[in-house]
């Protein structure tokens, strides 16, 4: 990537990790090798763990050029020595979870995360006779109370889906060094460029690169990075056998996107900060929640902690019924904005979330943990993806429909 002994900055890194000109060509793009097998020239084992680290591509499910240039790229970004690159993000959170956890372990989960790993920990890990404890993040005695002799694993998420809720990752980092656990985090809201999660003592790093590292809206993807001996753990598991793997078409695109990263990431803060003000202003509006703004309950650890507040924000609007009306206004009515799910793409992109419903599908929250999730979510709240359109377009969308 360079001839210099000293480490490439950010954006360098992000366009150039992983690739270089193509030998025979010298082509400066990024080939997609889109063949399922490889020609050997040498006798090799018919299992892919006959296989070591210096092996040449076998078959695409094993390794693949272009996913392994993307890995390559995401690694350098995450600052960690090693990226396993998977079908979907949730393909990303199962390899997680199936792989560190065996029947009879515990893990403990943060009790407010993306809707489908909550109910991946509810439903299925249980069923699997993995034991779970459900705690919210930010009480740091809850969660060193939950740990167990057979903890394996302490799973978070910072900042939160859907609330945008932050997580004190170097204060968890240390709970599980204590408890001999590993710490994984689900840091796609952040980025790689919002938070450097390995720096702050996460072991496991995971991504849904169809959201910022991708950034278009055009590709799926998951991706986990850490230390080398866990990922190829990983690899050797999810990728080999449950077969969730990223197809190099699609491993092309988010390379292609993850070019940009950085410049995008910058791009998506200064909107969303300007967004956050205007809706601050607005009395239509009964509650912002974005951690760049100092009207959030914990800015001083994002400040801490994120070196960019991303694009991702929630905000209020009264009762379920008003927030209700408005949405459909919306879907009727927004020019710029999309009303449409996933986020951290190019585009904007808006979803009303009724508190109560959310609690019943995914999260099933009772007592104080409920109370605090609503400290947070009202009735219902508006997610908000912000995207790199012209802010003052944006806001005219938004006070439009808002009534």
């Amino acid at each position: 990537m360079t001839k210099s002994n000293s480490r490439p900055g950010l954006s360098t890194r992000a366009i150039h990790a992983g690739e270089g000109p193509d030998p025979a060509t010298r082509a400066a793009a990024p080939n997609i090798a889109m063949s399922t097998t490889f020609v050997a020239d040498d006798l090799v084992g018919f299992s892919a763990h006959d296989q070591d680290d210096d092996a040449p591509f076998i078959y695409t499910r094993w390794g693949n050029p272009t996913v392994r240039m993307l890995e390559d790229k995401i690694a350098a970004l995450e600052g960690t020595e090693a990226c396993l690159c998977l079908g979907s993000g949730m393909a990303a959170a199962s390899a997680v979870f199936l792989t560190a956890l065996s029947a009879g372990d515990h893990t403990i989960v943060s009790d407010v995360s993306y809707a489908g790993v909550a109910e991946l920990v509810r439903d299925t890990l249980p069923r699997l006779g993995i034991e779970v404890s459900l705690v919210d993040m930010t009480d740091l005695r809850a969660v060193e109370a939950a740990v167990r002799p057979k903890t394996k694993l302490i799973h978070t998420e910072t900042p939160a889906n859907p609330i945008c809720r932050l997580t004190d990752l170097p204060a968890i980092s240390a709970i599980a060094r204590t408890a001999g656990a590993l710490h994984s985090c689900d840091a796609t809201f952040a980025s790689p460029i919002g938070q450097s999660s390995a720096g702050l003592g996460v072991d496991l790093v995971m991504q849904s690169s169809t959201k910022y590292i991708g950034g278009h809206g055009d590709a799926v993807g998951g991706a986990i990075s850490g230390p080398r001996e866990l990922v190829e753990k990983l690899r050797a598991e999810a990728a080999i056998h449950y077969g969730g793997v990223l197809s190099p078409f699609n491993a092309w695109l988010i390379a292609r996107g993850a070019a940009t990263l950085p410049i995008r990431m910058r791009a998506h803060q200064e909107g969303a900060i300007t967004i956050a003000e205007w809706l601050e202003g607005d009395p239509r509006v009964s509650r912002v929640i974005y951690p760049g703004h100092s009207s959030h309950p914990q800015h001083d650890l994002a400040k801490r902690q994120m070196e960019n507040f991303g694009g991702m924000m929630a905000f209020q609007v009264g009762d379920a019924p008003t927030g209700a009306e408005i949405a459909r206004r919306m879907i009727e009515e927004l020019a710029v904005i999309h009303y449409a799910v996933s986020l951290g793409h190019h585009r904007s992109l808006i979803w009303w979330m009724p508190t109560d419903e959310l609690n019943d599908s995914s999260f099933r929250l009772e007592g104080r943990q409920l109370e605090h999730f609503r400290d947070y979510a009202g009735d219902g709240f508006f997610r908000f993806s912000v995207g790199l359109e012209d802010p003052e377009d944006l806001i005219a969308d938004l006070d439009r429909v808002l009534g």
